[in-house]
């Protein structure tokens, strides 16, 4: 293969297979203003990195033909699936991008969206109850097994509205449930803000991951058909695909958990020494 065919295809795999905007805007939405915001209130190194790898991993694996393979293949969606709910979601939380992206809001947005919305009672409750850990583990392992039930599955990946349904579910909720692991400051009762609290949270989470992983990968018949329906894309067996696709959803997903506790014990241990420094007044959002 020449070095021009190779480049071509390389820029073809990058072409949305389905185009959507609502992922266009939302991500170039998100770049634009941490961007603006970095400029504005800096911030690390490291941080940023992981943001831009974040966001720019979640729409890869959503606006490129990796969406095609990932609706072709049972294995290519559950790594699809890993970006969207574990990975990606882990990097920009634990980025701590809020003050960054406050930062690059509008002053007429923050002061007539964001500020009612802090101030609206009922938003303040809902945001509470599905930030408090064990709602929001349940909330994030939930998902997992309802979107793999087999029945659901089939019609997901049939169904357009649906299947953009799911996408945006786990994505969503991943970011919610990273964040709510990483943010010291959500709402709620003093013990619910506490790192070993967390540290169970994440425990908690990681053994269905591994039930429900296991259960696919030692599976001896095709749980989902849906894909010899479509037509499998890539030159493996049905049940080699749905080894994978168990394996991913067992090993990665769960040690995901084991990733995020071990930035919760640093964090906790720079806590407890007394070292961890206070955010200077330029990264905090504007109020």
């Amino acid at each position: 293969m020449t070095l021009p065919s190779l480049l071509q295809q390389s820029i073809a795999f990058l072409e949305p297979y389905e185009f959507s905007p609502t992922v266009l805007l939302v991500c170039l939405g998100a770049a634009v203003l941490y961007q603006r915001g970095w400029r504005r209130a800096g911030g690390g190194r490291g941080q940023a990195l992981m943001f831009w790898i974040g966001l720019v991993a979640m729409y890869a694996v959503l606006q490129t033909q990796f969406e095609y393979y990932a609706q072709h293949s049972f294995f290519m969606h559950r790594l699809q699936h890993l970006v969207l709910h574990h990975v990606a979601p882990f990097l920009i939380a634990v980025s701590a991008p809020a003050a960054i992206l406050g930062a690059g809001l509008p002053t007429i947005v923050h002061r007539h969206v964001v500020t009612p919305m802090r101030r609206n009672r009922l938003l303040r409750f809902l945001y509470a109850a599905i930030q408090e850990p064990l709602v929001s583990g349940a909330i994030f392992v939930g998902l997992i097994y309802f979107w793999l039930i087999p029945s659901v599955h089939f019609y997901a990946m049939l169904n357009v509205p649906l299947y953009n349904t799911m996408n945006w579910g786990v994505a969503i909720e991943g970011l919610l449930f990273w964040w709510m692991i990483f943010n010291m400051r959500a709402p709620g009762n003093t013990d619910m803000r506490h790192y070993g609290y967390r540290l169970m949270v994440l425990f908690l989470v990681m053994l269905p991951q591994i039930a429900l992983g296991a259960y696919i990968a030692l599976s001896d018949h095709d749980l989902f058909g849906i894909y010899a329906a479509c037509g499998r894309i890539l030159p493996i067996t049905p049940l080699m695909d749905q080894a994978i696709g168990g394996l991913l959803t067992w090993v990665p997903a769960a040690m995901m958990s084991v990733v995020g506790g071990l930035v919760l014990v640093y964090r906790w241990n720079t806590q407890s020494r007394g070292a961890e420094t206070p955010l200077p007044p330029t990264l905090r959002c504007a109020r």
